[in-house]
């Protein structure tokens, strides 16, 4: 006997709709659950994990901080997964590009004027687009599995960073810490209030342009097809190579955007790490929003309430900030489960039965 997952002719249209909304529901009992087996109050617990958050102002303002990396990173994924593009690296993406946009106020400090915020913002997404870039390039040319690169890739950006900030990018007036020198004003996303700055808004911008680009031109016609079926998009005259390059660059250099305004507004300078995971919990926003710039906004603000969350616990009731980690994997498993179901159905097969059936076939 084995169990087998059988595509539905007719997905239900509706479940599709509240698939997200079952796994976030879930998430809470389960996030109740890890509470009392901590021995906390697991209503006070998710009460100063998702609510709280939400009650003042500066709280806000930090929701919406956390959440403009993993909206713009986000968005590059979805259009990697529509276009069938496994890219898991988005991570190394928004290290690599902070780096590519951080040597000009590091290494040429003395170039200090309103050129250089907007070049910091161009070298930073070319930075991530050619970083990304590198899986595709292995995957149009040898085929190789852009899961594995993408996400070796994480790694070797993130011993680069830790390189550079411990050696040749370290502040020479920085009594030996590894951190690099601090960035000037010029080199510094303009704030509209508190730490809120203006990188909140280049956010909104890219969602709006890729939900255009993605509904009404035809490249957003491409990668549909193309990520549903190949083979009709060949038909169609649209080039597999072509779009799997053209995804990863958009991933990629939408991360390295995140990673220069990161680190030129929050962080104001780089640090052996200048992120807490932006990279792989922008995979949860992304299927939490089901792929769709409007949705990975909503989606966004959701998933950047568990970095808050994760601080308010800790800070209260004693409990690592790791719980957060733990319920964004749960989050992300239980999307998972909820769209497998909606698109899939189980059936149970018996052994015996089908091999009586091969038999009979191959008579």
């Amino acid at each position: 006997m084995r169990i087998e997952l059988v595509k539905r002719k007719n997905s239900s249209t509706t479940m599709a709709v509240l698939s997200p909304v079952i796994a976030v529901i879930l998430t809470l009992i389960s996030g109740a659950i890890l509470f009392a087996i901590a021995g906390k109050d697991p209503i006070h617990g998710l009460y100063l994990f998702f609510i709280q958050p939400l009650t003042d102002s500066w709280s806000i303002q930090e929701l919406i901080v956390k959440a403009t990396p993993l909206v713009l990173i986000a968005c590059g994924l979805a259009v990697c997964y529509l276009s069938n593009n496994w890219n898991i690296g988005a991570e190394g993406q928004f290290i690599f590009g902070a780096l590519c946009g951080s040597f000009l106020p590091i290494l040429f400090p003395d170039f200090d004027n309103w050129l250089t915020l907007p070049l910091m913002l161009v070298f930073g997404t070319l930075g991530g687009a050619l970083w990304g870039l590198i899986p595709g390039v292995l995957k149009t040319r040898f085929n190789t599995n852009e899961i594995l690169t993408s996400l070796m890739l994480v790694y070797v950006a993130s011993l680069l960073l830790d390189y550079l900030v411990r050696g040749p990018w370290r502040d020479p007036d920085g009594y030996n810490f590894p951190e690099s020198r601090i960035f000037s004003d010029s080199a510094t996303m303009p704030l509209i209030d508190g730490r809120l700055s203006v990188s909140c808004l280049v956010a909104v911008a890219v969602v709006i342009v890729l939900a255009l680009m993605l509904s009404k031109s035809l490249k957003g016609f491409e990668i549909r097809v193309m990520g549903e079926s190949p083979r009709a998009g060949g038909f169609s005259g649209f080039s597999q190579k072509g779009l799997t390059l053209f995804s990863f660059a958009i991933a990629g250099g939408l991360a390295g955007l995140a990673g220069t305004m990161e680190v030129s507004s929050s962080l104001n300078q780089l640090l052996p790490s200048i992120s807490p995971g932006y990279g792989f919990t922008a995979i949860i926003v992304a299927f939490l929003g089901r792929l769709n710039p409007i949705g990975i906004l909503i989606a966004g603000l959701v998933l950047s309430l568990s970095y808050i969350g994760g601080e308010s616990v800790q800070a209260s009731m004693g409990i690592s900030s790791k719980i957060a980690s733990v319920i964004q994997g749960l989050l992300l498993c239980y999307v998972l489960v909820c769209d497998t179901f909606v698109l899939y159905q189980i059936r149970i097969v018996s052994t015996l039965r089908s091999g009586a059936q091969k038999e009979a076939s191959d008579v």
